[in-house]
């Protein structure tokens, strides 16, 4: 079955890329990452995805220690920086062209984003992974999910987590919990589910823009989720 989205943000955050591990750089599950990245470029979707940094610090978390949360949310900029890095090399050994673009400017190390050049990239087949946050403190990787899925007039916003979509409670603690196949944003904001920071949620029901939330720990899911099969939860 064909998809029907031809350009998607996934966002995957800091703590997916140390796989089993609890903190740091997990290879073999980044190199996954990329082999699942590739097998839904392969359809033809042009991608751009967002990474987190909290497997590296998490500033929220480290300027409740005294430290300034702008000085806190830029360290967590820079390990986005670090993680997009990995995911680009893992992508560009398996065959795919990459690019880094940072909303922090570091020519050294990686391209600047810029809306325009970002779009270039797409049309000639690269995928991107946007790094840097949005470049400011206070907002969360998932506020730059929806915000260059917006940039860049994607179809979708893909959250990977680990679990397989939207529940009536933590299906962890309530075996009772039921998946929501689909939701609009307003049922999701009235019901009060976690699904992305309010910023980000505000942003995603401004624009419009569907949320599917889906879980990142099989192989292939990336692929599944947007040929419609396996188990997800759209909102929007």
């Amino acid at each position: 079955m064909a998809t029907n989205y031809r350009r998607v943000i996934v966002k995957l955050s800091g703590e997916a890329l140390s796989g089993p591990e609890k903190f740091g750089i997990h290879q073999p599950t980044i190199d996954r990452f990329a082999h699942d990245l590739i097998a839904a470029h392969k359809l033809d979707v042009a991608l751009g995805v967002v990474v987190g940094g909290g497997n590296v610090l998490r500033g929220a978390q480290i300027s409740e220690d005294g430290l300034s949360r702008p000085t806190a949310d830029a360290m967590g900029m820079l390990a986005t920086v670090m993680n997009a890095l990995v995911l680009e090399a893992a992508i560009e050994r398996a065959g795919v062209s990459a690019r880094t673009m940072s909303a922090l400017a570091m020519p050294q190390v990686c391209e600047t984003y810029e809306r325009q050049r970002a779009l270039r990239h797409l049309d000639d087949g690269r995928i991107i992974v946007f790094a840097g946050g949005t470049g400011n403190p206070y907002f969360t990787t998932d506020t730059t999910a929806v915000l260059r899925a917006a940039e860049m007039g994607c179809n979708a916003v893909l959250k990977a987590t680990d679990v397989d979509g939207v529940y009536t409670a933590d299906p962890k603690q309530d075996p009772k919990a039921t998946r929501y196949d689909r939701l609009s944003h307003q049922e999701a904001l009235e019901k009060n589910l976690k699904i992305m920071d309010a910023t980000a949620f505000a942003l995603a029901r401004e624009n419009r823009m569907p949320i599917i939330v889906f879980s990142i720990r099989e192989q292939g899911a990336i692929e599944a989720v947007l040929r419609g099969r396996g188990h997800f939860t759209v909102v929007g």
